[in-house]
């Protein structure tokens, strides 16, 4: 066995999606390698000659561009949520020239990419030098002489977000952040620095040390930075160690949670080789869940072993997802259940090298492919003394001396074991296997969602698209990402087992968006399943508080940082002429104004200013534009100084026959939504953003397909646009400029694997 632990092609990579984690690996001898990257040095990644973007008959456009490997800035949605450069072929009158698509040049090992019979391009995914040139030819099918060029400058993105991507740390803390390029060679590094926002420049508390960088042509290059909090921290804020990528205009950053109270906490944790009895939270997953290709493993997943159940014979199970245990319907009852991952041990199965431990075998699952399946869940009974059997969740408890949270198992007094329902706007947490504890809020209720699964890691053979229904909508900043699916989601004031984290994604806003299967409905579903008086319930202990980490929720803040359309601003100006007739003091309606929805963002809105002790009845329309309702004081509003916006955190408690109201509408029209306009593919209850008194429709839309009319009420109830790539739940590319993880891919001048294969290399059948 080739020792991959010192020259490993492929990186422990982090994930891009709060569902399933993936990694690349080649299994080859390191010498042929390095023989092939000899051989081909100085061919095909020099500059390319000189294009004609132009010619009599047809123009190339844009006729140059630089792109990078992570593709920033490029302009297509593809298939799956990749990014894609367009490029077109016009005839001198603007109509589309009729060509054949074809590329020269490259990288020497990675080649040049690859580009689609309409002209989308996709760049290679890693880079063997720090800019390579790539000519992209178009000719004329009827008349193939004629041809015009392009030329691409491709320099090297991330491979894979920075590591951790979340950390909390008290005053005076450190932690080590690392980041990965896509290059192998050449001399482009990492540059580090501290902000106050994602996606600022400047600002940020603390301090950071120089970089060191690790430049090879026999590994990716790596960078690592030493981030330290300032000794005071007078209150809890969010500090961001930015990332910028050579020349490229990606970036990646890692959000530090600042706070007082000197909570410790670094998600790397969950990722590693535990000590047995072990906690859970941890990462996990199907010791069989790999891609292959031929002899080859060429890709892992992976994901968190979330919690212990027990049947009515106290008989112990390790609970996660049907897509992390049982491989989307494709594993065997008996499949070795192993911790960490294989996305955590360099793709590298139990048996085959160290690093896992086989924790569980393969129980029973709810099959994905029934009608009748509502939950993705299965279960695996435990090993003999590999897991803790009090159910201990990794940081679940209370904060320890050093800062660091201690693991404690989630609460199971007031339910008996059996789940809490959730609740509007209820405070969750969950400990994961790539964003660790973090804490969340209930943000839509009785959801019906459309869930896309693949047959493998790389997301080449589409499996099903399944419609869940009564699913738990979680969102929040940072609240989980690839590889946290599995997770038991709690309520927050007392451990109590809330859901079953299994799919999310990241929404325009930045916002994470993420779905649970109720707590309650798992264990009924997985009784069924298994005869139906098994009498599953939750291992657990008494109640108890979870220290929560919140980075908090920036939906209202970026719906309100949204510049508003010209022909929006002309439609609210019409509003307030009408709008400005209600305004009545003595019935509690202080002013007007213009603003902006916070349940569209990006559509205007009328606000309405009502006294703080008065109720009026506020249309949500005038003149068809959406209303804003805020309570504010006669003196605020006189003086200009009152709120433009409501934030969740003051939003009240909703009223039950509000609720009823709006769920009586979804129970009728979510169906019917849905089928009727495709890029609807989830529809809930929550509480509208506008007019916190009321309920509204959330409604999840996929930004591929955005529809130029979403009508601002459905049935005389408010309607709240959450827009974003469909879930599916190996991946999320809904965070622009957020590089995909992939190993080197052989070029056609590279010995094939059959050839180098070393003799102690794993060989699959």
């Amino acid at each position: 066995m080739i020792d991959f632990s010192q020259n490993s092609l492929c990186q422990q990579l982090a994930p891009d999606h709060p569902d399933r984690s993936q990694a690349r690996l080649f299994r080859y001898a390191f010498a042929a390698l390095w023989t092939g990257l000899a051989l081909l040095t100085g061919c095909g990644g020099g500059g390319a000659a000189p294009a004609t973007a132009s010619n009599a008959f047809f123009s190339i456009t844009p006729p140059m561009a630089t792109i990078d490997t992570s593709c920033t800035g490029c302009n297509v949605i593809g298939a799956h949520g990749s990014v894609l450069l367009q490029l077109t072929a016009l005839r001198s009158e603007g109509s589309p020239a009729d060509v054949q698509w074809t590329l020269t040049g490259g990288d020497a090992v990675a080649g040049a990419g690859s580009i689609s019979a309409n002209g989308q391009y996709a760049p290679p995914t890693y880079l063997t030098a720090d800019r390579v040139q790539v000519q992209v030819h178009a000719a004329l099918k009827s008349a193939p002489q004629i041809q015009a060029s392009a030329v691409l400058t491709l320099i090297p993105g991330f491979l894979q977000p920075l590591s951790p991507e979340n950390v909390a740390l008290g005053p005076g803390n450190s932690v080590t952040i690392s980041g990965t390029l896509a290059e192998a060679g050449g001399g482009a590094g990492i540059h580090f620095s501290l902000a106050s926002t994602p996606t600022g420049t400047s600002g940020g508390m603390g301090s950071l040390s120089a970089p060191l960088c690790q430049r090879s042509g026999k590994a990716f290059t790596s960078c690592t930075v030493t981030y330290t909090a300032p000794a005071t921290v007078p209150a809890t804020s969010i500090t961001y160690v930015i990332a910028n990528a050579g020349e490229s205009l990606a970036r990646t950053e890692t959000a530090v949670l600042l706070n007082p109270g000197g909570v410790s906490s670094n998600p790397v944790s969950h990722q590693s080789l535990l000590t047995s009895p072990m906690a859970l939270g941890s990462s996990g997953g199907n010791n069989e869940d790999f891609d292959q290709s031929g002899n080859s493993i060429m890709d892992c997943c992976s994901g968190t072993l979330g919690s212990l159940v027990q049947d009515g014979d106290r008989r112990q199970y390790i609970l996660s997802n049907n897509h992390i245990l049982a491989r989307s319907d494709r594993a065997a009852v008996g499949d070795a259940i192993i911790q960490p991952g294989l996305i955590d041990n360099n793709c590298t199965p139990n048996g085959e090298g160290a690093g896992t431990v086989p924790v569980g075998s393969l129980t029973a699952w709810l099959p994905l492919h029934a009608s009748t399946t509502n939950v993705d869940a299965a279960i695996a009974q435990v090993a003999s003394r590999t897991v803790d059997p009090t159910g201990s969740i990794l940081e679940l408890g209370s904060r320890q001396p050093d800062g660091s949270l201690s693991a404690a198992p989630p609460g199971i007094v007031s339910s008996s074991g059996l789940g809490e329902e959730a609740r509007l706007q209820m405070r969750v947490a969950k400990s994961g296997r790539t964003t660790g504890l973090t804490c969340g809020g209930v943000s839509a209720i009785d959801v019906d969602i459309s869930v896309d699964y693949f047959r493998d890691c790389a997301e080449t053979r589409p499996y099903l698209s399944k419609l869940f229904k009564n699913q738990i909508g979680l969102s929040g900043n940072r609240f989980s990402d690839a590889g946290d699916s599995g997770a038991l989601v709690v309520d927050a004031t007392n451990a109590e087992p809330v859901g079953l984290y299994f799919a999310g994604g990241t929404d325009l806003d930045g916002v994470v968006q993420g779905m649970a299967n109720p707590a309650g409905e798992v264990l009924r579903a997985l009784d069924s399943q298994t005869g139906g008086s098994s009498n599953f319930t939750y291992v657990g202990g008494s109640d108890h508080p979870v220290s929560c980490l919140s980075y908090g929720d920036s939906t209202v803040v970026a719906a309100q940082a949204r510049a508003l359309s010209d022909s929006e601003i002309a439609r609210v100006q019409q509003a307030l002429i009408m709008a400005r007739q209600w305004i009545n003091p003595t019935a509690g309606v202080l002013g007007i104004a213009m603003g902006k929805s916070s349940d569209h963002a990006g559509e205007a809105a009328v606000i309405v200013y009502v006294d703080q002790g008065s109720h009026p009845a506020i249309p949500p329309l005038v003149a068809g534009v959406r209303t804003v309702v805020i309570t504010a004081t006669a003196r605020a509003v006189a003086l200009g100084a009152a709120p433009m916006a409501v934030t969740l955190a003051e939003a009240p408690p909703l009223q039950p026959p509000a609720v009823s109201k709006a769920l009586a509408v979804k129970q009728a029209r979510a169906q019917s939504l849905m089928e009727q306009n495709r890029a609807f593919f989830g529809v809930g209850v929550g509480q509208s953003l506008d007019n916190p008194q009321e309920a509204s429709l959330v409604i999840y839309v996929d930004r591929r397909h955005l529809p130029g009319n979403l009508p601002p009420l459905i049935d005389g109830v408010r309607t709240r646009y959450i827009v974003m790539d469909r879930l599916h739940v190996t991946r999320s590319f809904a965070a622009s400029g957020t590089p995909l993880p992939h190993c080197m891919h052989q070029s056609e001048a590279r010995p094939q694997p059959s050839q180098i294969m070393h003799p102690g290399s794993l060989r699959l059948p």
